[in-house]
C-alpha cells in the first residue's frame, strides 16, 4: 500500500496503474480522503460523488486485469460544474440548476468514460463561467490553495484549485476570456485553452459559443500532454469541431527547443506595474534564453481593444445561450406566479445573480434593433483585426510570451463591486479567445507575499504541440511546478 498516493502527478499514478503497483480504488481513495481533509478550507467543488468514484475505480481496476486498460484508465479527474455527466447533479454555479441532472455525457465525458478514467466530482465556478475570481458561484467562492483569504482566480477556480490542494490530479476547465489560464496561474499549476475548435464543445453548457474551449489542468506539461491526447478530436456533433488529426503529444515532451524565438508584445510589457509580475516575467525570460531560444519584440496594435469588444460579443452570445433558462422545461422555477410571462421573469430574477444578469443585459442591449451595428458588428470587425495581428506576429515567431494577468492573486471581495476592475484582470488572456488561438499557463515564480505568479505562452492555431514542447523544457529547468501549499 502506497502512502499519500494523491501527492503523486498523474503521470506517475498512470505507472503505478499501469504496472499494477498500485489499484484505482486505493488511488482513487486517496484522492477522496484528501477532499474530506481539506475541502472545508478550500471549497473546490460543488458535488463529491465518493460512491459513484469508487464504482468507476471499480470498473477500471476490471479493465487492467483484463489488460484492456488504455494509458489513463484508474486516473482519478475533477470536472468543472458545466460540462454534462449523465445522471450526476451540474449546476454551472447557478441557483437556476441547483436541481439539474442531464440525460446524456458531454463528448469529452464519454471519451473519459472510455478512457476508464474515475470522475470524483463537479467542480465550482464563477456562476455560468461568467466571473475572474470564483466569486460569483451560487455555492459560494472557492479560496486560493496558497492562502484562503485570496480568490483562486476564475472562472474554473475549482478546477485549479482542486489541483493545486492536491484534491484531484488533473482537472477540466473550460476557458472562455482566460479561465482555465488565469486560475491555474493564480494556483501555481499548469493549464491550456486549446485552439477553438480543438476539442468538443458538444455537453458544455455555452457561455459564449465562438468563444468557449474545454481544456486540461494539471501540474505540469506532462499532464496537459496525457489528456490532451485524449480530447483534442473531431467530434460530428460540434459543428465548429475542425476535421483533423492532432499529434501525439506525448512525443513532444522531450524534444529540444533551442533556436526558437519568442516574440515579446510591446502592447502587453507596457502595462506591467506590478514589480513582482515584472520580475517573474524578467527571470523566465533569462531561463528561455539560457534553452537557446531567442526573443524579438513585436506589436500587435489593436490588443487594447480587446477587452472592449470581448465584452460585446461575450455577453451577446450570452444573452441568446440563456434564453433558454426560463423556467419550462428544466431548471429552477418560480413558486409563485399570475401568468407565463411572470413566472419568465420570477423564474429569471430568483435564478441568476447579479453578474449574469448584468452580462444578459448588456447582451440583449447589444443585439437590439438600432444598436446590432453600432455594437456586435464593430466588436467582430476587431475581433478579425486582432486575429490578423497574430497571423502576421507568428511570421517572425514560434510562439508569444506574456504575463496571465496584471498582478498576483488578489483578495477575495476585493475587486467583486468593481465590475470594470474585475475585467481588467482578463486583459492578458482575452485576446487568445477573441483570435481563437491555443494560449497555456505555467508557474513561473512567486511573488513577495509567496503567491504564485504564472507566465503565459501563445501559439498559432493547432500548434498546441508546441506549446507543450515549450513548457517541458522550461519545467525541465524551473522547480515552480513542483512546489505545492501547505493545508
Amino acid at each position: 500500500m502506497h502512502t499519500n498516493l494523491y501527492e503523486k502527478p498523474a503521470t506517475e499514478l498512470c505507472k503505478l496503474l499501469a504496472n499494477k503497483e498500485a489499484s484505482s480504488v486505493e488511488i482513487t481513495r486517496s484522492f477522496l480522503e484528501r477532499i474530506q481533509a481539506v475541502e472545508e478550507r478550500v471549497r473546490a467543488f460543488v458535488t463529491v460523488t465518493p460512491d459513484l468514484a469508487i464504482e468507476m475505480a471499480q470498473e477500471a481496476d476490471r479493465r487492467i486485469a483484463a489488460g484492456n486498460n488504455g494509458p489513463l484508465t484508474g486516473l482519478p479527474i475533477a470536472v468543472k460544474d458545466n460540462m454534462c455527466v449523465k445522471g450526476r447533479r451540474v449546476t454551472c454555479g447557478s441557483r437556476i440548476l441547483a436541481n439539474f441532472a442531464p440525460p446524456y455525457d458531454a463528448t469529452v465525458v464519454r471519451l473519459m468514460r472510455e478512457a476508464g478514467m474515475v470522475i470524483l466530482g463537479m467542480a465550482n465556478m464563477d456562476e455560468f463561467a461568467m466571473g475572474s475570481s470564483t466569486e460569483t458561484s451560487y455555492w459560494g467562492p472557492t479560496r486560493n490553495p496558497w492562502n484562503p483569504e485570496m480568490t483562486p482566480g476564475g472562472s474554473s477556480g475549482g478546477p485549479a484549485a482542486a489541483v493545486a490542494a492536491m484534491e484531484a490530479p488533473v482537472a477540466l476547465g473550460s476557458d472562455t476570456g482566460g479561465s482555465i489560464r488565469l486560475p491555474a496561474g493564480f494556483c501555481g499549476v499548469t493549464g491550456i485553452k486549446p485552439t477553438y475548435g480543438a476539442v468538443s464543445r458538444y455537453g458544455l453548457v455555452a457561455y459564449a459559443s465562438s468563444l468557449d474551449q474545454i481544456g486540461p489542468i494539471g501540474r505540469d506539461a506532462r499532464d496537459m500532454a496525457l489528456i490532451l491526447n485524449l480530447i483534442c478530436s473531431h467530434d460530428p456533433m460540434d459543428s465548429t469541431s475542425a476535421p483533423m488529426e492532432h499529434p501525439d503529444f506525448i512525443s513532444v515532451l522531450d524534444k529540444p527547443v533551442k533556436g526558437m524565438t519568442i516574440g515579446l508584445p510591446s502592447e502587453f510589457f507596457s502595462k506591467l506595474e506590478d514589480p513582482d509580475v515584472d520580475k517573474v516575467m524578467s527571470e523566465t525570460r533569462v531561463v528561455f534564453k539560457s534553452m537557446g531560444i531567442s526573443f524579438i519584440e513585436l506589436s500587435l496594435p489593436h490588443l487594447d481593444y480587446g477587452i472592449a469588444a470581448y465584452y460585446i460579443i461575450a455577453p451577446s452570445e450570452a444573452s441568446s445561450n440563456l434564453a433558454r433558462f426560463d423556467g419550462v422545461k428544466y431548471g429552477h422555477r418560480s413558486a409563485q406566479f399570475e401568468s407565463m410571462i411572470d413566472m419568465y421573469c420570477r423564474t429569471r430574477a430568483e435564478g441568476f445573480g447579479p453578474e449574469v444578469k448584468r452580462r444578459i443585459m448588456l447582451g440583449t442591449y447589444a443585439l437590439s434593433s438600432g444598436y446590432y451595428d453600432a455594437y456586435y458588428l464593430k466588436a467582430a470587425k476587431i475581433r478579425t483585426l486582432i486575429t490578423n495581428d497574430f497571423k502576421n506576429a507568428f511570421r517572425t515567431c514560434d510562439a508569444i510570451l506574456c504575463p496571465i494577468a496584471p498582478t498576483p492573486p488578489f483578495k477575495i471581495g476585493e475587486k467583486i463591486d468593481d465590475p470594470i476592475q474585475m475585467y481588467l484582470t482578463d486583459v492578458f488572456t482575452i485576446p487568445v479567445n477573441m483570435a481563437g488561438l491555443p494560449g497555456m499557463a505555467i508557474p513561473g515564480g512567486f511573488s513577495r507575499n509567496g503567491l504564485p505568479v504564472g507566465i503565459q505562452l501563445i501559439a498559432p492555431h493547432f500548434q498546441e504541440a508546441r506549446l507543450v514542447q515549450l513548457a517541458s523544457a522550461f519545467q525541465r529547468e524551473t522547480d515552480h511546478h513542483l512546489k505545492s501549499p501547505v493545508l
